[in-house]
């Protein structure tokens, strides 16, 4: 019995310690359609990141280190935390300093970067990715196939292949793109776990008030 008490104490340490930083294979971005996010979730949470001053379109979610298959989380990193003007700064392109701050706990750690460099990484990802400006365009609600969305992505980013990238939904509403890069963001064919498209012919999409 003290055996297994030891072993299930050294197997719950292993799991609140999390993985080691920088060992990973490539980064997903996941760029997150805000006015669908707002309509789940952000509105009944009075998410200042939906106030319409904001015209939030295409948000960065994140930038996550990922395996071939599977990926790390609250890895454990010798970097401070960022500070909160650091997250603070990244509200241009995240929605909310709480993300961003979200993000670097999670996700970015995982980096091997430290708090400024993964959000200058970060950046950095999100800028070399074309947001199609069709969708900023509507002026009412519409429902559509999820191939659509990825077919724009596509047509406006010429250098990706649609294995490197999907589109996921959630509750009938579009909400991501998912984009996978390598570790200096050129574009690369994502895990069987990550390429996983959203098959609706009838996806929800709501336009920016």
């Amino acid at each position: 019995m003290r055996a297994i008490l030891m072993w299930m104490a050294m197997v719950t340490t292993a799991w609140a310690d999390g993985e080691k930083a920088g060992e990973f294979d490539y980064y997903v971005l996941a760029l997150s359609w805000s006015p669908n996010w707002c309509a789940l979730e952000g509105n009944a949470r009075n998410s200042d990141q939906c106030d319409p001053r904001h015209d939030h379109g295409w948000i960065m979610h994140g930038l996550w280190p990922q395996f071939e298959r599977g990926w790390p989380s609250y890895c454990n990193s010798a970097s401070r935390a960022p500070s909160r003007s650091e997250t603070k700064a990244m509200e241009d392109i995240m929605g909310s300093g709480g993300l961003a701050w979200h993000q670097w706990k999670k996700h970015g750690r995982c980096s091997g970067l430290s708090s400024q460099d993964y959000f200058a990484l970060s950046r950095e990802a999100y800028e070399k990715i074309t947001r199609p400006a069709v969708f900023r365009k509507l002026t009412k609600e519409i429902t559509l196939p999820a191939s659509v969305v990825e077919e724009a992505f596509l047509q406006d980013n010429p250098e990706l292949e649609a294995d490197g990238l999907t589109i996921t939904c959630k509750q009938g509403h579009i909400q991501e793109a998912r984009i996978c890069l390598t570790k200096t963001l050129e574009p690369r064919a994502c895990g069987a776990d990550v390429i996983r498209d959203c098959d609706m012919s009838n996806a929800y999409f709501a336009p920016i008030r």
